[in-house]
């Protein structure tokens, strides 16, 4: 961690358009508060709610401050909260109103003056991805974008965009007003502990480089995993599905910390030149392919914990007859001197057996002849996990020889967790990002060409899933792990998915 991830950053304004929604009262509020505790937010710093309800000043810090004690990961202290209370402040307005973003103008004059943040100001967009361009030329036409006296950055929160149309229309609507480098397209899987110690685990640890590649792996497998269905989100859902919602940005996020090279250095952007050349290198699916290399479920009614759970044509808001995928698993190639020949297997979807998310990296099997006068024609090939959640930790998996004179295998486990570096206190997730944009790093953030890239990979399923419906819907109960069909994805090949212990 460089002295930038230590400090706070610059004085600033954060502004959050959609500043009454639900993600501002469960995770940015929650994760600025976290900060200030911390120590890693800016002492002169403003945070700033935009949103419709008629309110002042008074009336969003009562709601901000009720929010925070209900969603707070930890416990609220009243001397930090005071302070930081004071320093937040609301603009009522309709987006699409430019009298909306004058009102923005003058209250971050109002905050250089009182709370020294210096003409600074983070932009973060808490609300529905219709808004995006709207707010983006609000505030350009009010000169909200220029950075004439202290820097502007804009977050961004997914789905950047529906298909490959229109995210290459929506990047094309942001750079119309602000410069790639002042967008910070958000991915909250990017904030959790063990993604971003996979580039530590992988180049600073000299036992895994060198067998890293095409001639000791033999797979990869990636799992996402989620036991709870749609909720609430059903209207969100049925128009989106788990390869738009999970597999397009956060699987494919995943797949390029586990496959790029080692970067020239740890700067933003030669971390991800290198994960853009992973997404160049997936060789995308034709429509012959799609068959026999892609496969879509959608959950019926089971039982999860001891309790039925119903179908998901049967929730809130989900169409009686939707065609839309709760499940996605592909076998992906990544056509590069790395890793050519090596599959990678990605699966996710809603209502499984377990909320789990992992990455398993499978190595090849030694030669057995040694063993087979003693009876073993079949040894399991060692296998790395990388636990991501619920827990996250790091596993190898390997044989050693049971004590005693039968010569019998038994399977034994080298595993590292974070517990073992002692309590840590809970977060959001969204900490890290936000003081990485506040700090002005945008590593772990998506740019524009790897938004495309990744909609490239996944445009010709999802054409394919659109042309032909879906006649077995629902194909997989929930409680269990997905369709038979995704057993037979890696079945055919003599392979099976690594079953979340």
């Amino acid at each position: 961690m460089t002295d930038s991830h230590l400090a706070p950053g610059e004085s600033c304004a954060f502004v959050v358009f959609g500043g009454m929604g639900d993600l501002t009262k469960r995770k940015l509020l929650p994760s600025l508060y976290n900060l200030r505790a911390n120590g890693l937010l800016p002492r002169n710093v403003a945070i700033m709610g935009v949103a419709r309800r008629p309110l002042d000043n008074l009336a969003y810090r009562e709601w901000a401050t009720k929010a925070l004690r209900e969603f707070a990961t930890r416990p609220v202290e009243d001397e930090v909260w005071k302070d930081y209370v004071e320093r937040i402040h609301y603009v009522k307005g309709d987006f699409e109103d430019p009298a909306t973003y004058q009102g923005v103008a003058g209250a971050l004059a109002h905050a250089a003056q009182t709370h020294g943040t210096s003409g600074n100001a983070v932009f973060y967009l808490a609300t529905p991805p219709s808004e995006f361009g709207t707010i983006v030329r609000g505030l350009g036409a009010a000169g909200l974008t220029r950075e004439d006296h202290g820097f502007r950055r804009i977050i961004i929160e997914k789905p950047f965009g529906h298909d490959l149309d229109s995210a290459v229309a929506l990047n094309r609507e942001l750079t119309a007003t602000v410069r790639e480098d002042q967008i910070y397209r958000i991915d909250h899987y990017l904030g959790k502990e063990t993604v971003q110690n996979l580039l530590v685990f992988r180049f600073a640890n000299g036992i895994f480089e060198p067998v890293w590649n095409r001639r000791y792996v033999d797979s990869v497998q990636i799992t996402v995993a989620e036991q709870l269905g749609v909720e609430e989100r059903g209207d969100y859902y049925d128009r989106t599905g788990v390869t738009r919602d999970m597999i397009q940005n956060h699987i494919f996020q995943l797949l390029t910390l586990v496959a790029m090279e080692p970067p020239s250095m740890l700067s933003a952007e030669a971390v991800r030149n290198e994960k853009v050349k992973v997404l160049d290198a997936i060789r995308p699916m034709m429509p012959e392919d799609v068959i026999q290399l892609a496969v879509r479920g959608q959950y019926g009614e089971g039982t999860i914990d001891g309790k039925r759970v119903p179908a998901y044509r049967a929730e809130p808001k989900v169409s009686p007859t939707s065609q839309t995928e709760t499940f996605a698993a592909m076998r992906l190639t990544v056509d590069n001197w790395r890793w050519a020949g090596v599959p990678f297997y990605v699966r996710s979807g809603k209502r499984l057996a377990r909320r789990d998310t992992q990455i398993s990296i499978l190595f090849r099997r030694p030669p057995l002849h040694l063993f087979q006068e003693v009876g073993l024609e079949h040894v399991d090939p060692n296998r790395l996990d990388i636990l991501i959640q619920p827990e996250e930790a790091i596993c190898i998996s390997m044989r050693a020889k049971k004590p005693g004179a039968s010569f019998e295998l038994h399977p034994v486990k080298l595993d590292f967790s974070y517990k073992d570096f002692g309590a840590v206190p809970a977060s959001t997730g969204y900490e890290r990002l936000l003081h990485d944009a506040i700090a002005g790093d945008s590593t772990l953030f998506h740019r524009a060409d790897m938004v495309e890239a990744s909609w490239r990979i996944v445009q010709p399923i999802l054409d394919v899933w659109a042309t032909l419906p879906a006649r077995d819907f629902p194909n997989y109960a929930a409680g269990s792990w997905g369709p038979a069909a995704a057993m037979d994805l890696l079945g055919r090949e003599g392979r099976r998915w690594v079953e979340p212990e």
